[in-house]
């Protein structure tokens, strides 16, 4: 057994974070700094539904648990990392998972690599372009009994069953309602009928879902690790930026070299 190394699958968090199309710009302010009162402390002005973070279950679905209900166990375990890669608006499928190795377990925390979170930054592509799972995708994980998923795009949801397409208040993205007309000959609603339908079958079984996965999760791709991605004890709480990461021997890390991060860029 080598030494145990924990790898951060975390984006990082600050006032210059790439944001979901209907968020406000994160806020930081200094209260006091070093030349004024010695010390340094900040104000911070933010939604929680930001970088690397966990929904709660009352974030979709009215009367269910805020994060203060949640057990802290639901967010630990052990689990894998599997590789699905896709492109532009394709749907992550319960096929895909089904044939995705190392093979999910019921019980397993499952973190899905994409490979879109390295087009993460102030972008349309990454917001608006991402892969995402389907509704029998995420039944597919329910009837599998697994324990929490991750993912590496926006969202939970394919961006095109979310108010960035004419969901909810959406869409936010108006033109979008044409250029999937013009590239497919369909309408959004006749892929996409449902708005959010993979939050709502994850949340409402107690599945916990974390969205923006990231930062070196190269490292771990393929991998059978163990997971954390704890919230703030947030009484009330709509879902928590976390910092996630994962356990694994030191010498079983895949060999990539740790990201670098500009904000800003993709």
């Amino acid at each position: 057994m080598g030494k145990l190394k924990l790898v951060d699958l975390s984006h990082p968090f600050g006032d210059k974070a790439p944001l979901w199309p209907y968020f406000e710009d994160v806020k930081i302010e200094r209260v006091h700094y070093h030349a004024k009162s010695g010390v340094l402390s900040q104000r911070v002005t933010t939604v929680m539904h930001c970088t690397t973070h966990a929904d709660s279950p009352a974030h979709v679905v009215e009367g269910l648990a805020y994060t203060h209900e949640i057990p802290l166990e639901n967010y630990y375990g052990t689990g894998v990392v599997v590789d699905i890669p896709k492109g532009k608006w394709e749907k992550i499928t319960a096929e895909d998972l089904a044939n995705a190795t190392p093979v999910i377990q019921e019980g397993d925390i499952v973190i899905i690599h994409t490979g879109w979170h390295k087009y993460w930054g102030d972008n349309r592509k990454y917001f608006a372009y991402s892969p995402g799972l389907t509704r029998e995708a995420a039944e597919w994980l329910r009837d599998k009994k697994v324990k929490a998923v991750g993912v590496d795009q926006q969202a939970l949801d394919h961006p095109l069953s979310t108010a960035i397409a004419p969901h909810g208040p959406g869409p936010l993205i108006p033109e979008l309602v044409e250029e999937y007309k013009a590239e497919t000959g369909r309408d959004i609603l006749q892929d996409f009928p449902e708005w959010e339908p993979a939050h709502r079958v994850l949340l409402s079984n107690g599945i916990m879902g974390w969205e923006n996965v990231g930062g070196d999760i190269e490292m771990v791709v393929g991998k059978r690790v163990t997971i954390s991605g704890f919230p703030i004890r947030w009484y009330m709480g709509d879902g928590s930026i976390v910092r996630l990461v994962a356990f694994i021997d030191e010498d079983e890390a895949n060999p990539v070299a740790p990201r670098v991060y500009k904000y800003g860029t993709s």
